[in-house]
């Protein structure tokens, strides 16, 4: 058998093909259409094609409706056969001459009944079960066929090898096989082995849209090049397209076609340019029909963008368009670019660009247009009806600097006139920094208050801390003296806002003017005023550099008005001229902002990636990764497990520390206080005489193997996270380097860490400050912290969970954070912080990106939802993002241990709809709850041992965990820990939540049992009053996990949970 073939890697330019579904005429120059075949071949070419695909022109029965072979080894030529070799031969020299591949497609799953020996050796294939005359029901395409047998005969790969290797012999440059489940992966490694040998070999591809699960995990070693996924299926908005795209990616890189390749048109109706477009946006190639490449088609344009750009490397992400919003399909692209491809799901009205509901699925970067019409749509924020656009968002630095700017400017000390009060985002009145995400919409709002009826004007003033200027957005007024405004950071790292507020001078004079003219009062005085205001104006236009098209409009007034105060009425055009919009605009531009006013505070604002607000965590120790009993684990162990941990949905591969154990104390199996010689300690019993926190445990690998790992999990779309513990082995290095660095009892001995009951007899802590009376700070330690975390960031880690925070001064993390971020503003910081809330707030406050949180031990309904409702709104939600892990190490929750499998569920179902950010430590797959009796702690706890396991057993739950990974990835609304809103059930053991993204442009409805052993029904009110304060009549409620729809209208609903399906998620909206 030939060895397994590992399916190849995308192609640095992607296919481009061109199907000819009826096959191309003979090129020999005597038959008839050669001529035409060159100029179909240029034709081709110019639209930016690389290749031509043909149905096999083998020997076909009469009125053949499939392409069955009567024989494969001959060609039809007029009214004669001649070997395919020698057709298939002139068709490659003529697609050659045009620079182009020739690719044939072929089946052999089935051929003719009449097929001979040659084609259809003795017992290869049986007659159909069924009969046209017995059952007219069956297919036209499956009548007059033979299929394959179950199980190919002996000599099948070999006979099938020999035939196409003559074809690549001839010339042809690839194949595209139909229906690839006939064979299994084994038969298929054999064939392509043979082709393989050929330089250069031809591409293989298969053709599986519409295949299931199962039949494409058995193709996973089949060796194909290219696999296709069911893209002309698709209605531009179901999110099956992402799933399926990650299923085929295990077996090949994926490909689409714009259409079925058996598609029959009728008529002249040309491809829909969304296909197009999204055929050759979601995959590594792209086939069009060869009636669709002329303009004004698509596909030239395609082409010139596939070949202008490297290719997108990322799965597809599908963030779905609903109730008149664009659909979005997201790809990493090289050099930390994204491509973005919108598309508008309607037909027949146009679709808002909802960026709030996207954002948090952008990286940090300007978006920029790729064509005119693109730049258009995005100016508008809209796509035309049956639209689309492509776009990019290209990558922007970090901010690095802190800012220097210089204070708020008033009007000598008449600034005060107008009171700026209840500044909101700001956490501590200004005194740490709001957290968001690039792209994020920051919401701003103010109570502007000012003496009298003059009339205010007020902006939002922004900038990145490096930048010297600022932007400006107007302030509106809301309501009752407050007004807010709105902005979108782009670039990662500090940024910081203050408002502004003045006397509105033209205004005021306008709102006068108006009330005055609307009353029909004489304003012959008010006329006057407003030239003066005017004239005033266009002096200090003349004086400055004002803008151009402001000027003339303030002239062109000017010049309408007379010069003086007059007798004569002012007339209804110069009444307009000084009310109208465009002179209001001119006069604000050119104003004076008398009585200005600024905060005194530049409120700070921290903009993270958007890994800082969603993330799916899985937490494993890499020596217990060994497949074999015993063996110690290592880093490449790590990397054979990476397809399995993808595949469940996660993006962070958190590792605890990976550093030198230490030999002296070393703890044993469930801590005990000894070791035996085969006891591999605690690896957070950090330092040996082979390093220290910069160094690896050796039995793991070496820096470079460390590396590998790095770049593996990058590889499959996931982040490495180190754990960033601050204690010591009492064999580490630092001890004896720097004594001074630890505490010391009166005795002479180290202390060592204790956290009472608990004691940790391995481990000592470090000595942050020194001793009375000046308690100074040991600055040699805290850089030498500092720099072991700058050492892994060198080294690819972006991504550090820090081990009890709240056990070191806040002083200490606030600085070295700040340090890092001045260097690094993307590396991301994790609390692992079970502590009194409000010191988790101090945690957040000082810099930590995100925080464990009490979730673990939340259990019933009330305590639930009150809890979540607490971090989901400000003041926290504007600092404190809560990360939800179901389990840890140390933790085995009560609840776990008693639930079963039904538990598992729950809790997962509860984080993962929850919070933006949810993990789980290895094992929580596979319901593994074992306590030590009395204690939330794992019995035979892998912190103290080796714990290999089959992670295929029966009654794991790594299915559902996928699919809750699938929901999340497809739903904005759950990548943030915003926007929850608590939905009453009707019982106490059942909870019910809404998440949902600014202007509910993604809405997902969650229903929880929280009890493990007995059923529950909720009683649920469609919530119509969350999309308008009258409510809707109706909504449509798309199930996400049996894919299924409805529509909800006003009466209550009874939802039946149960043990084995103890929760539901829902997607609604108002028209599907």
């Amino acid at each position: 058998m030939a060895a397994a073939h590992r399916p190849v890697p995308a192609p640095q330019a992607p296919l481009r093909i061109c199907h000819a579904p009826q096959g191309l005429p003979d090129p020999a120059p005597a038959a008839a259409g050669a001529d035409a075949l060159e100029a179909r071949l240029t034709r081709i070419r110019q639209a930016g094609f690389d290749a031509v695909l043909i149905p096999a022109p083998w020997l076909l029965p009469a009125g053949a409706h499939s392409l069955a072979p009567v024989d494969a080894d001959l060609s039809a030529i007029g009214s004669r056969t001649e070997p395919i070799t020698d057709r298939l031969s002139r068709l490659s020299q003529a697609t050659a001459a045009q620079d182009l591949k020739l690719m044939v497609r072929l089946r052999f799953d089935r051929v003719s009944v009449d097929a001979g020996a040659g084609t259809a050796p003795p017992g290869w294939y049986r007659a159909h079960p069924e009969d046209p005359a017995r059952d007219p029901r069956m297919p036209v395409s499956d009548r007059g066929l033979m299929p394959l047998q179950d199980h190919p005969p002996a000599g099948f790969a070999a006979r099938w090898a020999a035939r196409l290797s003559g074809w690549a012999d001839a010339g042809v440059s690839g194949f595209l096989f139909d229906a690839p489940q006939c064979l299994p992966a084994h038969t298929w490694q054999e064939l392509l082995a043979t082709l393989r040998q050929h330089a250069p070999p031809p591409a293989c591809l298969a053709w599986t849209p519409g295949l299931n699960p199962q039949q494409l995990d058995a193709l996973r070693d089949a060796g194909f090049d290219g696999v296709f996924s069911s893209l002309p299926w698709w209605d531009y908005k179901s999110a099956w397209l992402a799933e399926e795209a990650a299923r085929l990616e295990r077996v090949a890189p994926v490909l689409a076609s714009v259409s079925p390749l058996d598609a029959v048109k009728a008529g002249p109706a040309r491809t829909d340019p969304r296909s197009a477009w999204a055929a050759a946006f979601t995959a590594c190639g792209w086939v069009a029909d060869e009636a669709d490449i002329d303009p004004p088609g698509p596909a030239e344009d395609i082409n010139h963008w596939l070949g202008a750009q490297p290719l997108p490397t990322g799965p597809p992400h599908v963030l779905a368009g609903r109730d008149g919003r664009a659909t979005l399909v997201l790809r990493e692209a090289a050099e930390g670019a994204t491509a973005i491809l919108a598309l508008n799901p309607a037909a027949a009205a146009p679709a808002q660009l909802d960026w709030d509901a996207v954002a948090s699925s952008l990286p940090a970067g300007d978006i920029l247009p790729h064509r005119e019409g693109d730049a258009r749509a995005l100016d508008a924020d809209a796509l035309p009806p049956a639209g689309c656009a492509v776009m990019s968002v290209t990558p922007m630095p970090p901010v690095r600097e802190s800012s220097r700017h210089p204070g708020p400017r008033t009007e000598g000390g008449a600034g005060l006139r107008i009171a700026i009060e209840s500044v909101s985002p700001a956490v501590d009145d200004g005194a740490h920094p709001v957290k968001c995400v690039v792209h994020e919409r920051v919401t701003v709002q103010a109570d502007l208050l000012m003496d009298g009826h003059d009339r205010i004007a007020a902006e939002l003033r922004w900038r990145a801390a490096d930048e010297p200027q600022w932007r400006r957005v107007p302030l509106r007024l809301v309501t009752n003296d407050r007004w807010q405004a709105s902005f979108r950071p782009r670039r990662v790292g500090p940024h910081e806002f203050q408002v502004a507020a003045w006397f509105d001078v033209w205004q005021t004079y306008h709102h006068d003017l108006d009330v005055k003219h609307r009353a029909g009062l004489d304003l012959r005085l008010e006329v006057a005023e407003g030239a003066q205001l005017l004239r005033e104006a266009d002096k200090r236009a003349a004086r400055q550099a004002s803008p151009d098209a402001s000027v003339a409009t303030l002239k062109r007034v000017l010049n309408a008005l007379p010069d003086a105060l007059t007798d004569a009425a002012p007339t209804d055009e110069q009444i307009a001229l000084l009310l109208g919009a465009d002179l209001a605009r001119a006069m604000h531009e050119l104003d004076t902002h008398p009585f200005e006013s600024v905060t005194a505070l530049r409120y700070p604002v921290w903009v993270d990636r958007p890994q800082a607000a969603h993330g799916a965590w899985y937490e494993l120790f890499p020596r217990s990764q060994a497949r074999e009993p015993g063996r110690h684990g290592t880093f490449d162990d790590v990397i054979g497990r990476l397809p399995d941990i993808r595949e469940m949905g996660f993006d962070v591969l958190y590792l605890p520390p990976i550093h030198p154990i230490g030999l002296r104390n070393r703890k044993g199996r469930n801590n005990s206080l000894t070791a035996g010689p085969d006891d591999v300690g605690s690896p957070y019993a950090i330092g040996s005489a082979e390093g220290g926190h910069d160094a690896i445990e050796p039995k793991l690998g070496t820096l470079a193997d460390f590396l590998r790992l790095v770049g593996a999990a990058q590889g499959h779309g996931m982040e490495v996270a180190l754990d960033f513990a601050i204690q010591c082995s009492p064999d580490h290095p630092w001890l004896a380097a720097h004594p001074d660095w630890f505490s010391w009892r009166p005795d002479g001995s180290l202390r060592y860490a204790e956290n009472p009951p608990k004691k940790y007899q391995d481990i000592v802590n470090v000595s942050f400050y020194g001793g009375p009376p000046r308690r100074a700070r040991k600055l040699a330690l805290w850089r030498a912290l500092r720099d072991v975390v700058l050492f892994w960031v060198d080294n690819g880690v972006r991504i550090f969970r820090v081990d009890n925070p709240h056990t070191k001064p806040l002083p200490f993390w606030q600085w070295l954070i700040a340090e890092v971020h001045g260097q690094h503003p993307d590396v991301l910081f994790l609390s692992e912080a079970f502590t009194r809330p409000k010191m988790m707030y101090r945690l957040a406050k000082v810099g930590f990106t995100q925080s464990y949180t009490y979730f673990t031990w939340r259990n019933d309904r009330a305590e639930l939802q009150a809890y979540l409702e607490e971090i989901s709104r400000p003041p926290p939600a504007d600092f404190f993002r809560p990360h939800f892990f179901v389990n840890t190490p140390d933790i085995n929750p009560l609840f776990l241990q008693t639930s079963g499998r039904a538990g598992f569920l729950i809790r997962a179902a509860l984080a993962a709809m929850g919070s933006g950010l949810w993990g789980m430590y290895s094992g929580f797959e596979l319901c593994e709850a074992a306590p030590i009796p009395g204690k939330e702690e794992y019995l035979d706890s892998e912190k103290y041992e080796l714990r290999p396991r089959d992670w295929h057993q029966p009654g794991n739950i790594s299915a559902d965990i996928t699919r809750l990974n699938q929901i999340r990835r497809a739903n904005p609304a759950l990548q943030t820990h915003r926007g929850l809103t608590a939905i009453p059930s009707g019982n106490d053991r059942v909870l019910a939540f809404v998440k949902a993204t600014p202007g509910l442009g993604n809405v997902v409805l969650t229903v929880i049992s929280l009890d493990p052993f007995h059923p529950q029904t909720a009683h649920l009110d469609a919530p119509l009053w969350l999309f308008a304060d009258a409510g809707p009549a109706q909504l449509a409620a798309e199930d996400l996990l049996t894919d299924s729809r409805e529509t909800w209208r006003g009466a209550a609903r009874a939802v039946t949970l149960s043990p084995d399906q103890p929760y539901r998620v829902w997607r609604l909206s108002l028209n599907g």
